[in-house]
């Protein structure tokens, strides 16, 4: 590790494998590929409309690619059948769009005078929308039990505590990256509509509004996918019986997933 070459190639190849089954990750789900992927969809869902008809693609599209990012980039080490991945990630993509869609519908049909509740309710159901979906997507990991492994990297069990946090991390790190990444810009739209620049270029909104959440995600992919180790240490305690049995371990690993 000490050759310079061989850094980058283990550092690519982080973004680039699969730790689970080595299979290589294709491009449009690489961790590199999220940003460029989520960043219109996310400003398009945020945008304020009239009509239902206009959420609708970018919704159905964020909660598409979302439900396949968290399925491919999970852990793979449980069992699974040829169709159950496909037909889970269907039933995530219609729930998870109605669940975006609804209360956006309620606010189109009773429109409310608080200002302020009306511009972060969208806010709050993107982020609430993206941990469900990170939960739904990985939903088998603590149903099966993911494998954990002691330090030398030899398997000891499959444990669905682990899974069970795996996936709770998971959905915590999207709350924070499509919250935060959704906050911010509609702060700065706020203070940007009292402003005689915005009385003078109106559609200037929609540029300012998307470089933001461009940015803003630009920062909060990087924390957000940092946020919890990838190969994360779990006491063995906190596991099941049989797993404390199977080993004299104390901290046992297992990995997390993007």
């Amino acid at each position: 590790m000490e050759d310079q070459r061989i850094r980058e190639a283990w550092k690519r190849s982080l973004s680039t494998v699969h730790s689970d089954n080595s299979r290589l990750i294709p491009s449009p789900f690489r961790p590199a590929a999220f940003l460029p992927f989520t960043a219109p969809m996310v400003f398009l869902s945020l945008v304020s409309v009239k009509s239902l008809k206009s959420i609708i693609l970018p919704q159905l599209s964020f909660c598409t690619y979302s439900t396949a990012f968290n399925i491919i980039n999970g852990n793979a080490s449980y069992n699974r059948g040829p169709y159950e991945s496909v037909l889970l990630g269907a039933g995530v993509i219609a729930s998870t769009t109605f669940f975006g869609l609804f209360p956006r519908l309620l606010l189109m049909k009773y429109a409310l005078k608080n200002v302020l509740l009306r511009e972060t309710l969208p806010v709050v159901i993107l982020a609430n929308v993206s941990a469900l979906n990170a939960a739904a997507s990985r939903s088998f990991e603590p149903m099966r039990g993911i494998e954990v492994m002691d330090k030398e990297g030899n398997v000891i069990g499959y444990s669905r505590r682990a899974g069970r946090k795996a996936v709770k991390d998971t959905a915590t790190s999207r709350v924070v990256l499509f919250g935060t990444s959704a906050l911010i810009p509609e702060v700065f739209s706020h203070f940007f509509k009292k402003t005689p620049l915005f009385t003078r270029y109106p559609q200037s909104l929609w540029t300012l509004k998307l470089s933001c959440t461009i940015l803003v995600m630009g920062l909060m992919v990087p924390v957000s996918f940092s946020m919890f180790p990838q190969i994360q240490q779990i006491q063995c305690s906190q596991l099941e019986q049989e797993i404390q049995s199977a080993t004299e371990e104390t901290e046992l690993f297992y990995n997390r997933g993007v």
